[in-house]
């Protein structure tokens, strides 16, 4: 029986992308394969002597995660891209091997040279112009919540937020909105339900009878995943 052997070391020096398990062991037997013809296909045709069976289980399990070139060689295998083996992409990076793309193809399209354009995907920090970001929006497919992720003001938005929510949500409509440029109707009524929320979680908190400790539980867990509500309440308002 074969099994999951270290790999080489890798030159690829990022961190694994998100990996869509459940996609990869749907498109593998749709194929009529299993792990065993993926594994062998994966060494004789891509250059990848160290996979077995065993670690292709093991991705699918989620247990392990392909490296970005393990992903692109398993989408070949699979005949799919790499966007239908990513989970949601986060970074720069991730969304262009989503949509199989080159860098060189990306630095072309929103005219940056390529030395320029991969150290932004190396930093995390996006430093187009408005032009390029738009020209990169279009090319990627990218939502509003992607574009704030890649320019690197996800946290910036998170303190905004955080500091809306505790205190007077009137305050950071403008604030933001530079970040954020949503009409500002829908920003209000967004910032509004979410300082409700929060209010809410707190208040019903206290009303079971706990203490100061017990109280701040809640709200700490609202306030760490304050973004992914904005982008919820943004998604609701608009419907």
């Amino acid at each position: 029986m074969w099994a999951v052997r270290r790999p080489p070391p890798r030159s690829d020096r990022h961190p694994p992308p998100p990996f869509n398990a459940p996609a990869a062991r749907r498109l593998r037997s749709a194929l009529g394969l299993d792990p065993g013809h993926v594994a062998h296909a994966l060494r004789a045709s891509y250059d990848l002597p160290y996979v077995t069976p065993a670690l292709v289980a093991a991705w699918e399990r989620g247990s392990a995660f392909p490296s970005h070139p393990e992903l692109t060689a398993l989408a070949g295998v699979l005949w799919c891209s790499p966007g239908e083996l990513i989970g949601r992409p986060r970074t720069l990076r991730e969304h262009r091997l989503a949509r199989g793309l080159a860098p060189e193809d990306v630095a072309h399209a929103v005219g940056h040279e390529l030395h320029a354009y991969l150290r932004m995907e190396e930093t995390g920090q996006w430093r187009g112009t408005d032009r390029q970001t738009a020209a990169l929006t279009r090319l990627l497919g990218l939502s509003l919540a992607d574009v704030v992720t890649v320019t690197g003001r996800e946290e910036r938005l998170a303190e905004l937020l955080r500091a809306a929510v505790t205190t007077r949500w009137q305050a950071y409509v403008r604030q933001v909105s530079k970040i954020a440029p949503l009409e500002r109707r829908l920003l209000e009524e967004v910032l509004h339900r979410l300082h409700q929320d929060y209010q809410g979680h707190m208040a019903a908190t206290l009303s079971w009878g706990g203490g100061p400790t017990d109280a701040t539980d809640p709200g700490r867990d609202f306030l760490t995943h304050v973004v992914d509500h904005f982008w919820t309440a943004v998604a609701a308002e608009a419907a």
